[in-house]
């Protein structure tokens, strides 16, 4: 493995004017293409330490054998030559859009003597021009099917073309008047020609004045009693404005702009715009792509994402000769990378006229932006899915967690655990379960810390990963291990809240085995993990670990996910795991923790609600736990509560006028009168009542569920 230092270059001889830089492997091969405002400040943060870089520049830096930088005299030409090296290099550590589909496109072949309209698929062709893309090929096909009767072109390939010729018939389009029979001479080449031209002219946005072209034949041919004519033409309006509904207006401007959106976790982020022509929806597109350290945030995906993608639309359009424009008038994105003034000076260059490039606030704009979003979210979502359903993937991913670990076997069972609080306040933690790598939701548990909640995360992660393990030995063992107290049991089953009952000696045979005596099913924690995944670095996993061996747990392998660098951290090991970014166990390990963190902050938002409502209804005369739940219950929420009167309070099952009085005076004590006039002995009296009351009904009642099974 080269050594950075081996190749880096001679203090003082970068240089500190703008350019691009390309790092090579030891064969010469280009591996990564950078731009910078200063070559010397940003090369020589690449040569400092190399443990403090990120894991994917470490790689980058180790793996390369040379550095070379080309300075150029502005910023604007440096972002024009870091796309063409992009572009020429193809280099593995830059940011690779791939497309999550292949799209299609409609393309009209002008540089044959009889254009055709057909779906098109593949890399662009000079004298070709294409509209689209389109989401899908029916989509094209039923716009088509649509506008040949007002535009009836050749649709059909160059063989059926021929042999129709020959044998001197038209096919069926031609004969229902779909197609204008070229191939059998019912038009000349030049009429064929124009009718191409008109289309493709529609399809570019100018549909108002070709409607009331057809519109002011249609009148000719009524004025002139041609009413057949006048009843086509009539229909081929009424196609040409069915084919514009189809495209729906979503900016009543007009407006021509690309909206761009983005949605991303740690490893991964989906891309999806909306291509708007003339206030209408022409077109959409995404893709994914694994993140690097030079796209942290969503600022420097739209700078890469603006500069490949119109980079690359640029590129097309001038090798197939294309006329249309590669850059919109606007462009709205997200966020404003740092230099957006260079950016949108760039692609002025390329569109040869202004182009706006912001970020919109309000109105139609900002709506369907969020709306781009919302497919964005929706297509890493179905990203993911599609990877964790693949059963190759997931096999791939537990094979490599079993050698990266070096563990004896593969861990089919993975067992999650992470902590969710608010400055140490509603301390819960969340427990899920994976199983060959999917999710076993039936298994998931959560908890309400209580000892480990004053010393943070880690006395936290020990104190539940000291619940969990004592339930696990009291479902397995005997005598000893099974006399746990119910402290150290409840929370981490499915029970009311009061902890499991404890194991006597004589019901030991009926659970040595792990079998529920009823039911004849598996206990919930009869089987242990074969590996313990905490969301944190090497002091959450040493607590861990120490926790299975104060229990006599060797058999269960334990390792920590640090969020900040998606390093693997493992017990008793000062240096962490680095795997690959691609990796799918490293993937694996994400999808756990992601859903631990998730299912933690449910139930931490449940606690925190709860909390809120509890101390607004607590210590209010004649109130215990069932009336404050019948109240919640029947309401829905605080809001509709403080909003009831009297009368809509008293009316419920148990609650009489006095105790409405109460709630509505201590919800209102601005607007609050004294019941009974103000009578202090009353007052008392029904104090006195409602807090014996109240009493009565907690020593009925119990508490409330800590621990409940995933839904």
């Amino acid at each position: 493995m080269p050594d950075p230092a081996t190749y880096r270059p001679a203090p003082g001889t970068i240089p500190e004017a703008p350019g691009v830089y390309r790092f090579s492997d030891p064969q010469g091969r280009v591996i990564y293409v950078g731009k910078a405002k200063s070559l010397r400040q940003r090369l020589n943060s690449y040569f400092a330490d190399v443990a403090g870089l990120h894991p994917r520049t470490r790689q980058m830096v180790t793996t390369a054998g040379r550095v070379q930088w080309t300075v150029v005299r502005t910023e604007v030409e440096a972002l024009q030559l870091e796309y063409n090296w992009i572009k020429e290099f193809d280099p593995r550590f830059n940011v690779r859009y791939r497309d999550d589909k292949t799209y299609p496109v409609l393309a009209v072949t002008l540089n044959e003597e009889y254009p055709r309209l057909h779906v098109y698929r593949g890399p662009r062709r000079k004298g070709v021009r294409y509209f689209g893309p389109y989401a899908h090929a029916w989509a094209i096909r039923e716009t088509l099917d649509l506008l040949l009767r007002v535009f009836p072109a050749r649709t059909c390939s160059a063989g059926v073309f021929r042999r129709h010729g020959q044998i001197g018939r038209p096919c069926l389009l031609g004969y229902i008047d779909k197609c204008s029979a070229p191939c059998v001479g019912r038009v000349t080449a030049e009429e064929h020609r124009e009718i191409v031209e008109e289309f493709a002219e529609f399809l570019s946005g100018r549909t108002d004045r070709m409607i009331r072209e057809l519109e002011r034949r249609m009148q000719q041919a009524s004025e002139d009693l041609e009413f057949e004519r006048a009843a086509r033409l009539r229909d081929d309006v009424g196609a040409l404005k069915r084919a514009m509904e189809r495209q729906a207006v979503v900016l009543g401007d007009g407006t021509d702009a690309d909206v761009v959106a983005f949605a991303q976790d740690e490893l991964e982020a989906a891309v999806q715009v909306f291509h708007v022509r003339g206030g209408r929806v022409r077109g959409q597109r995404g893709w994914v792509i694994d993140k690097t350290d030079e796209t942290p945030d969503t600022a420097a995906l739209v700078e890469r994402f603006v500069t490949l993608f119109y980079g690359e639309q640029a590129a097309l359009a001038e090798a197939a000769d294309d006329a249309s424009q590669p850059v919109p008038k606007e462009i709205l994105v997200p966020e404003l990378p740092a230099d957006a003034g260079t950016l949108q000076q760039w692609l002025t260059g390329l569109r040869g006229s202004r182009v706006s490039l912001r970020v919109p606030q309000r109105g139609d704009k900002r709506a369907l932006a969020e709306t781009v979003e919302r497919n964005a979210k929706e297509a890493l979502a179905q990203h993911k899915l599609r990877r964790a359903g693949d059963l190759t993937a997931r096999s791939a991913a537990l094979q490599e967690l079993q050698e990266a670990l070096g563990l004896d076997q593969a861990p089919l069972r993975i067992e999650c655990i992470d902590v969710s609080h608010v400055q140490g306040t509603n301390v819960v933690a969340s427990l899920v379960v994976f199983e060959d790598g999917l999710a076993k939701k039936s298994d998931y548990r959560r908890f309400e810390v209580r000892d480990g909640a004053q010393g943070g995360d880690v006395a936290s992660i020990a104190e539940v990963v000291r619940r969990r393990f004592r339930r696990y030995l009291a479902e397995n063992r005997d005598g000893a291990d099974a006399s746990h107290g119910a402290d150290d049991l409840d929370g981490t089953d499915g029970t009311d809240g009061s902890g499991p009952e404890l194991v006597d000696a004589e019901s030991l045979p009926k659970v040595r085995t792990g079998i529920d005596p009823e039911t004849g099913r598996p206990r919930k924690f009869a089987y242990a993990p074969n590996l313990l995944v905490v969301d944190g670095g090497q002091p959450q996993v040493e607590a861990a670990a120490d926790v299975l061996a104060d229990l006599g747990i060797h058999d269960v392998a334990v390792c920590g996910l640090a969020k900040r660098l998606e390093e693997v951290w493992l017990p008793g090991d000062p240096d962490p795991v680095i795997l690959s970014r691609t990796s799918e166990a490293l993937y694996l390990l994400q999808r756990a923790r992601d859903e631990a963190h998730r299912f933690a902050i449910t139930y931490h938002r449940q606690r925190r609600s709860k909390s809120m409502v509890a101390s607004e209804l607590d210590g209010i005369p004649g109130l215990g736990p069932a009336r404050r739940q019948a109240l919640l219950r029947h309401f829905g929420s605080m809001k509709k509560i403080r909003a009831a009167e009297v009368d809509e309070i008293a009316g419920l099952p148990g609650f009489g006028r006095r105790t409405a009085e109460a709630v509505v005076a201590a919800l209102h004590p601005e607007a609050a009168a004294p019941p009974d006039g103000g009578n202090p002995g009353a007052r008392a009296d029904e104090q006195h009542s409602a807090e014996h009351q109240a009493a009565a009904e907690h020593h009925t009642a119990g508490t409330s569920a800590e621990g409940a099974p995933g839904r």
